[in-house]
């Protein structure tokens, strides 16, 4: 395939990286130019979408809420707040009702403020954080906040301290972070067991395919191409009409738009008075993806991301 430009899911397997996924992409592809969005631990499975050539620029413009499905282990606290780690104790969990455990959860819906595992890809002045901490070094990631609009229990198991959950969080929440302080919370300690991402940005586990297992990579194109405008429902769009407009903006010029030429996503109605900057979709009458705009209300469209740039 020549000069892939879009997404493909990824279902990603336990014992996998995420970095292992890119290579592997790379190889299939033949191209050098492929990023993931949004590590997943090894242990961790599912959606994992990856971008291909210039779409790695339009990661951070896609959905960043992101659900997974878990299990909980009470009783247990570890090093990096899941079984992968070191067990620092064990304890007996209280015996408790559903009723109470929901209410113990309702600590960690909505906006909260979380601290992350020392265990994470968070840099500290310029460095992985995961590599401070199995060099041995001590330190506290200060805490953060995030939004976690859901939290539904599946089951709980009295007789081995496990609990199931489905989690709707936004970008940056760390689910065995949840674990930890839910132990916390209940006296007992806890960990994070298994966990699954069923969506990441915008992408649901039903998109997602396994990386293909054949030795020869190139003998087909496996992975289903998800096209950028597919991709990118969720912003607004404007279609560039004629080819002035098409030459201004690929030379990096500054559009005079109406608002009623900007078409709302499914997800964002625009207010009368536009407070915010917004991003837009641009793209011609051929459904080519020129770019993403920046737009405050006013008659003027701004450049953030430009494809097919001229001069």
């Amino acid at each position: 395939m020549n000069n892939p430009f879009g997404f493909v899911i990824i279902d990603k397997e336990q014992g996998l990286t995420s970095h292992d996924c890119v290579n592997k992409v790379r190889k299939i592809f033949g191209i050098k130019r492929v990023g993931h969005g949004g590590t997943l631990d090894p242990s961790v499975t599912g959606v994992l979408p990856i971008a291909l050539g210039p779409a790695t620029r339009l990661l951070t413009y896609l959905p960043s809420d992101k659900r997974y499905r878990g299990i909980i282990q009470l009783g247990k606290r570890t090093t990096t707040d899941d079984l992968d780690g070191e067990i620092i104790s064990n304890q007996p969990w209280p015996k408790i009702e559903q009723t109470i455990l929901n209410k113990h959860l309702d600590m960690f819906r909505g906006k909260i403020r979380q601290q992350p595992p020392n265990i994470s890809s968070i840099h500290i002045k310029g460095e992985r954080a995961y590599k401070k901490a199995l060099r041995g070094e001590v330190f506290d990631l200060p805490d953060r906040s995030i939004t976690i609009h859901e939290i539904l229990l599946l089951g709980w198991d009295q007789s081995t301290g496990r609990i199931e959950i489905n989690v709707h969080c936004s970008s940056g929440t760390y689910i065995r972070a949840l674990a930890r302080d839910l132990g916390n919370s209940l006296g007992c300690g806890g960990c994070l067991a298994k966990l699954r991402r069923t969506e990441a940005l915008g992408f649901n586990e039903k998109q997602a395919l396994p990386l293909p297992t054949t030795s020869n990579e190139h003998s087909a194109i496996p992975l289903n191409v998800v096209s950028p405008l597919q991709a990118l429902r969720n912003l607004p769009r404007l279609k560039l009409t004629t080819e002035t407009e098409s030459i201004h903006w690929r030379t990096g010029r500054q559009l005079n738009i109406t608002r009623d030429r900007i078409e709302p996503s499914s997800e964002m109605q625009f207010a009368k008075h536009q407070p915010e900057e917004v991003f837009i979709l641009v793209s011609n009458t051929s459904a080519e993806v020129l770019g993403i705009g920046g737009w405050d209300g006013s008659s003027t469209l701004k450049s953030k991301v430009v494809f097919q740039a001229l001069g």
